[in-house]
């Protein structure tokens, strides 16, 4: 309970600094009820709207479950729903009992689910519970609107509410989206996908569709990896990364990646020449709350520069498709990608600034931002530049550096070309 009064702590807070917002798009998917595939259960919010953070879900690792929330109503009303069906979680409430909390505050709206417990929607909703029936592989997609709706525990299957804000350029289209996102959810859950996939998808499709298409994020419940500020305005009152958006470009060949604003700039791999491929959010979205042997979820600290973390994380990806989780390598990889102008505004990284967790297959990295808004570290000369401090002549000092770049002029003018 003391890791849910921190959470909600925080929510609070947030809430008051900001102007009135809720998601529009709310999507749970249980692919694995017992609980034992780390992708099999999955949640995901976003809107139109602006304020998209990730407290828009709220996600329990240890009891695997969570609570997402919307509606109409007003942000304190938003909190006491939230914190009335935390309490009824915590003595072990159901899914059903947990959402239908909701419907003692006008105007909101919670999901709950989980693995094991299944899941619900109560309150101001219009959606569809999707579920998936193991003997036959039948679908069947039902409609409801307000009250409450529930996915039984043990069943395959997942919960998707849809509306549109107002303002939303693609207004009414929210019905028609809503049907066939269930329907896509179904055929999915049906044909093997893990949830973590199949919410990243949906998230795709519901943006390209119906417009509400703000971050937001995603979270997987079973393996507690959420995809954090990835997606979610950098500023108050200000709308998150669309989901539907390129995201990064990444060279297929040799692992060359880069991150959106500045992969605008390039359609082909300056080292090797080989065509990008572009990443859309949606697809981020996926690689990172999905567990995989093959994929790596990747976090960045320390910096919030534009691109960063977008490009570090395609760099750390392919330095562990090609040598595993080495810390040594990932951090040569970045290192590379720092001197090649990839990653700007941050210094160089040492193994003991890459946290690697391959159990989870996870990989946290650590950046130190360089002072005075520089945009690249210090050239690494073969002089210590206090040798040039200590000269204390000007014409000394000139006179050194044109001996230098004489004598070093090949390897200057190759750190020229790499940048």
């Amino acid at each position: 309970m003391k890791n849910n009064k921190i959470l909600i702590a925080f929510f609070i807070i947030i809430l008051f600094s900001m102007n009135s917002v809720a998601a529009t798009c709310n999507i749970i998917v249980i692919t694995d009820p017992t609980g034992e595939d780390p992708n099999g259960a999955a949640a995901g919010s976003m809107s139109f709207e602006s304020n998209m953070f990730q407290s828009t879900f709220l996600m329990s690792n240890e009891r695997q479950f969570a609570v997402l929330s919307g509606g109409l109503g007003t942000s304190d009303l938003f909190i006491e729903s939230i914190v009335a069906s935390l309490a009824t979680l915590e003595n072990d409430a159901s899914a059903a009992s947990a959402a239908s909390v909701a419907n003692k505050y006008p105007g909101t709206r919670l999901i709950v689910g989980g693995p094991q417990m299944g899941a619900a929607i109560a309150g101001s909703f219009d959606a569809y519970v999707v579920v998936v029936n193991d003997e036959d592989n039948s679908i069947t997609a039902t409609p409801y609107s307000g009250g409450i709706a529930v996915l039984e525990p043990g069943e395959k299957g997942g919960i998707i509410h849809l509306r549109n804000s107002k303002g939303n350029p693609l207004m009414g289209s929210a019905d028609s989206v809503r049907k066939e996102a269930a329907i896509n959810m179904g055929k999915m859950i049906r044909d093997g996908y893990p949830a973590t996939s199949i919410v990243a998808q949906t998230m795709g499709d519901v943006a390209k569709g119906s417009g509400e298409r703000y971050g937001g994020g995603g979270v997987n419940i079973v393996s507690g990896i959420s995809s954090g500020d990835m997606f979610t305005p950098a500023e108050l009152n200000e709308t998150g990364y669309p989901i539907d958006d390129p995201y990064a470009k990444v060279c297929d060949e040799c692992g060359w990646a880069i991150g959106y604003p500045s992969a605008e700039n390039h359609d082909q791999c300056p080292v090797c020449g080989s065509e990008l491929r572009t990443i859309y959010a949606y697809d981020a979205l996926d690689n990172t709350i999905t567990v995989s042997e093959d994929s790596a979820n990747v976090f960045v600290y320390g910096s919030e520069k534009m691109g960063l973390a977008p490009t570090t994380k395609e760099i750390v990806l392919a330095s562990v498709d090609k040598n595993g989780y080495d810390a040594s390598a990932i951090a040569g990889s970045i290192n590379k990608g720092i001197n090649n102008g990839l990653l700007v505004g941050v210094n160089y990284v040492e193994p003991k600034d890459i946290n690697v967790k391959e159990g989870s297959s996870s990989v946290g990295v650590y950046f130190t931002p360089l002072p005075d808004g520089k945009t690249s570290p210090s050239w690494n000369l073969p002089l210590d530049s206090f040798v040039l401090n200590i000269l204390g002549s000007v014409q000394i000092v000139i006179g050194i550096i044109l001996i230098l770049l004489v004598i070093f002029r090949g390897r200057l003018l190759k750190s020229f070309q790499n940048r």
